[in-house]
C-alpha cells in the first residue's frame, strides 16, 4: 500500500458537486483525488504512469448505468488488487449482490455520510481491512421495528429489553447507550412501534453525520436572514416533531455549544428557532442514543451533567456481542433467512464449525458487523451451507492452529434454531443428537449409551419413542 501521504483515488462521476465533495473529504485523510467523467477515460487511465499509483477507485454508478458491473469487472480484471467502491443511489440488495460479485470492495447508498465514506476508504486500503469486514450492505434491508424481532436470549440483553419495552409506553425521554452496530437504531424503532405516539412520524437524525454548524438549525429551525446563507424559513426537527417522537443517535457528539439549549427544549418543552423573537411550545418524545457513556463524558467536561440527567429518566445499556456470544447462533439463522429472502440470493445453512468460528471472533462491529459478514459470505457461497473457509477474514485473523480437541467433521452438529431464530421442539434436538452419537460412534450401542451418560434400556426406549432406526 503506499504512503499516507501519496494515496491517490480514482474517482468516476460526472457529477460536479459531488465530484469536488468526495475530493474534499477524501483530502482530510490525505487522499489525492483524479476525477474521470467517463468509462473509457477510466479504463484508458489505469494503463498509464498515474495510473499504476492508484490505491483506490470509487465508481459513481450513474456513469456507465446499466453496465456499471461490467466496468467493474473489467477494471478488477486489470487491477485485481484495486478496491473499488460503487456509489449509487439505489437501495436494491440484488443490485449489491451483482456489484460485489464483478469485483465491488463495498457498496455506499447516496447520500454517503462523510463518516462512512471515509470507514469505507480506510478499510479498503489498510491492512487491518480484513478485521473491519467492510461496512454494512446490509444496511438497507427492511426490518421489522418490533421487539420480537430483536433477537437474544442473552440475560444482559433480555434485561435491556426489558427496560425498555417498560420505557416504551410512557412519554419521559430515554437514553440507550451501547457500542456502534449493537441495535440502538433497531430498538429506537421497536420502542416507537410500542408507544402511544406510534400512529405518529419518528424522526431520526444522526448527529454526527450532520455538520456542527448546522446541527443548530436542524434542531431548532432558523428564520430567513438569521445568518448568512439563511436564504428561507426553515422548520427545526423539535418543532417538526411536535406530538411525535424525534430520535437523536450519537447524542455524544453534540457540540458544547448547542446542549445548552437543547437542555432549555427538554425543560421547558418550547424552542426557539435561530433568529426568531418567540419560542414554540413543542410535546416531543425524546431518545437519544450515545455510543459512548455520557458519564464518562460528564467527568471530562464535554458533556453537561444537567442535560445528562435530563434526558436519561430511563436509560438502556445495550451489551456488546462479545458479552452475549450466546446469541451468535440465532442472530446467524435470523440474518441468514433473511438474506435469503433478497433478490439475487438463498437461504443457506451454516455448520456447526462456521458457527464456532464466528463465536469466537470479538466483533468490534457487534451486530451490524455481523450481519454484514453474513451478507458477504452468502453471495460467494456456492453450497448449501455456509462452513468456516467461506469466512476466510475471520481464518485469517483467528488462525487455524492445531487443537487439543477431538477433530469432529463440520458437517456434524445439531442445530438449535429454526431458521427464524427460534428454537427447535426438545424432541427434535434430542433425535438429532441420538443420531449424531450412533453416526460418530459406528453403530456401537454400548459405546453411545456410555457417552450420552444413559443406560442401554433407557437408549432403546428412546430410538423407539423417537421413531429412530438405530441403523441410522
Amino acid at each position: 500500500m503506499a504512503d499516507l501521504d501519496q494515496r491517490l483515488l480514482m474517482l468516476i462521476d460526472d457529477e460536479p458537486a459531488q465530484s469536488r465533495l468526495i475530493s474534499a473529504l477524501a483530502s482530510r485523510e490525505g487522499w489525492r483525488t483524479l476525477i474521470v467523467r467517463d468509462a473509457e477515460t477510466a479504463i484508458a487511465t489505469l494503463g498509464t504512469r498515474q495510473g499504476m499509483q492508484l490505491s483506490a477507485i470509487i465508481l459513481d454508478q450513474w456513469v456507465p448505468g446499466d453496465d456499471a458491473c461490467a466496468l467493474i469487472s473489467e477494471l478488477k480484471a486489470r487491477r485485481p488488487a484495486l478496491p473499488i467502491l460503487m456509489l449509487t443511489a439505489s437501495t436494491s440488495p440484488l443490485l449489491a449482490v451483482e456489484a460485489m460479485r464483478a469485483g465491488a470492495t463495498d457498496y455506499l447508498v447516496k447520500p454517503v455520510a462523510p463518516d462512512r465514506l471515509m470507514h469505507a476508504l480506510r478499510s479498503a486500503t489498510t491492512r487491518e481491512a480484513p478485521r473491519d469486514e467492510l461496512a454494512p450492505l446490509t444496511e438497507k434491508m427492511p426490518s421489522n421495528p418490533d421487539f420480537e424481532s430483536m433477537i437474544g436470549a442473552a440475560p444482559n440483553f433480555r434485561k435491556a429489553l426489558a427496560v425498555a419495552a417498560k420505557a416504551a409506553r410512557g412519554h419521559a425521554p430515554v437514553l440507550i447507550e451501547g457500542e456502534s452496530g449493537s441495535g440502538k437504531e433497531m430498538l429506537i424503532r421497536a420502542m416507537h412501534a410500542a408507544s402511544p405516539r406510534s400512529r405518529m412520524p419518528l424522526r431520526i437524525i444522526n448527529i454526527g453525520g450532520v455538520p456542527a454548524n448546522s446541527i443548530e438549525s436542524v434542531l431548532f429551525g432558523h428564520e430567513k436572514g438569521a445568518f448568512p446563507g439563511a436564504f428561507d424559513r426553515q422548520i427545526g426537527a423539535l418543532q417538526h416533531c411536535d406530538g411525535a417522537t424525534l430520535a437523536l443517535d450519537e447524542i455524544d457528539r453534540l457540540p458544547e455549544s448547542v446542549q445548552e439549549r437543547l437542555l432549555e427544549a427538554v425543560k421547558k418543552g418550547d424552542c426557539r428557532p435561530i433568529g426568531a423573537r418567540h419560542s414554540f411550545r413543542v410535546d416531543v418524545r425524546l431518545i437519544a442514543a450515545s455510543n459512548l457513556p455520557l458519564a464518562d463524558l460528564t467527568d471530562q467536561g464535554h458533556f453537561l451533567p444537567e442535560l445528562l440527567t435530563a434526558l436519561s429518566p430511563t436509560k438502556v445499556l445495550l451489551p456488546p456481542l462479545r458479552e452475549r456470544t450466546g446469541d451468535i447462533p440465532a442472530l446467524t439463522r435470523f440474518f441468514l433467512a433473511r438474506i435469503g429472502e433478497q433478490p439475487g440470493l438463498r437461504e443457506l445453512g451454516i455448520t456447526d464449525g462456521a458457527l464456532s468460528l464466528l463465536a469466537a471472533y470479538d466483533w468490534p462491529g457487534n451486530v451490524r458487523q455481523l450481519q454484514a459478514v453474513l451478507f458477504r459470505a452468502a453471495v460467494f457461497c456456492d453450497g448449501d451451507a455456509l462452513t468456516s473457509e467461506d469466512f476466510p477474514q475471520l481464518l485469517n485473523i483467528l488462525g487455524t492452529g492445531p487443537s487439543t480437541a477431538p477433530q469432529v467433521p463440520e458437517s456434524a452438529g445439531v442445530m438449535l434454531y429454526t431458521p427464524d431464530g427460534n428454537l427447535r421442539p426438545l424432541d427434535e434436538i434430542e433425535a438429532d443428537v441420538i443420531r449424531l452419537a450412533i453416526g460418530l460412534y459406528r453403530g456401537r450401542m454400548t459405546e453411545v449409551a456410555r457417552r450420552l451418560g444413559i443406560g442401554r434400556s433407557t437408549l432403546y426406549r428412546k430410538l423407539s419413542e423417537l421413531g429412530i432406526d438405530n441403523a441410522a
